[in-house]
């Protein structure tokens, strides 16, 4: 009895009640839509916007960072032959060692205990020691060995001879260090992308007659390269700033041009915001390159791309163009 007066009385509460008592009935069209209020977010607002403008103040407003230095170095001819050496040890390195890491993480999933064992010792001996160990170790490789002989092995038959010293110079120890501890890592991240991939797939595609290399190229490597290529890309943007650290083998990349600049010019903070900028300039293009490269590989994932911020902004463009004329009165 006393439900059914206490739904009598929230009908009666409700505008454009019939009586019926059916809540499917009921008239919502007179109630007040209330917008959620969010006031620790509009706080919070507040108060990154304005760290960030005092930031960008301190910046902008403090003449010792001297940013007519920033700006005459910015684009010189050293920092640009500086900036090219970079981008060249990063893409010799970085495609050496990611080859080199995709055949390490095959063996080390193979069947075979010497290839597993082989890719295993590899990975754990180059990331269980410093990339500057390693480039000193490589460049002073002359010290331990005098020549280096191609042959065949345990006998005397030798087909060519070359001393070391002439044969490791400073690019080369550069690139020698870095492919080899890049490939390291790389085996790792390519590993745990395909062991990602769910085995059942590979199992009907086995069962279809699928060949072995169909089913790794057109199967179990795109649907690997959604879990690969976000770590992969961390690793290359790590690769760039890395190769800072060459600077030990007294070889002209970057980092080392700037360094022998403001040695010369004591001007140390505005070559350091140079070199700054750049390796900023040189990760923002590869996210972008990483923005779209991912979009290309979830298509097996979404049924629905989401739209690229070219499209958004065309998409916003259209939008505001098409209301535009609509909203104008009428004359």
């Amino acid at each position: 009895m006393t439900l059914t007066t206490v739904d009598a009385a929230a009908q009666k509460q409700v505008p454009g009640n019939t009586g019926t008592g059916q809540a499917s009935e009921r008239d919502y069209s007179d109630y007040k839509v209330v917008p959620a209020r969010h006031p620790w977010r509009w706080l919070g607002t507040v108060v990154v916007a304005g760290l960030a403008a005092s930031v960008l103040y301190s910046l902008l407003t403090n003449p010792r960072w001297e940013w007519d230095v920033v700006a005459q170095w910015f684009t010189a001819e050293s920092i640009l032959r500086g900036l090219g050496q970079t981008l060249k040890l990063t893409l010799i390195s970085g495609s050496l060692g990611f080859l080199l890491g995709f055949v390490l993480a095959l063996m080390r999933l193979s069947s075979s205990p010497l290839f597993s064992s082989v890719s295993w010792t590899f990975s754990w001996i180059f990331r269980s020691t410093p990339l500057l160990v390693q480039l000193l170790l490589w460049y002073n490789l002359g010290y331990l060995y005098e020549t280096i002989r191609l042959g065949v092995p345990f006998t005397s038959i030798t087909f060519a001879e070359l001393q070391t010293t002439t044969l490791i110079s400073q690019f080369a120890a550069a690139v020698l260090g870095l492919t080899l501890n890049q490939a390291a890592y790389s085996a790792e991240i390519i590993r745990g992308g395909i062991l990602s991939v769910d085995q059942g797939q590979i199992e009907a595609a086995e069962a279809l007659g699928i060949p072995r290399w169909r089913r790794s190229t057109r199967i179990v490597l795109p649907q690997a390269m959604r879990a690969i290529l976000p770590t992969a890309f961390n690793e290359i943007i790590g690769l760039v700033k890395g190769t800072s650290i060459v600077y030990v083998l007294a070889y002209s990349e970057l980092f080392y041009t700037v360094q022998v600049i403001y040695n010369r010019t004591q001007q140390v903070l505005p070559m350091l915001l140079v070199a700054t900028i750049w390796y900023i300039v040189i990760t923002s293009v590869l996210s972008i390159a990483q923005y779209y490269i991912e979009r290309h590989y979830s298509r097996g994932a979404l049924r629905t791309l989401p739209p690229t911020p070219l499209q958004k902004l065309r998409r916003f463009i259209s939008t505001h163009a098409v209301k535009g004329p609509a909203n104008e009165p009428a004359r």
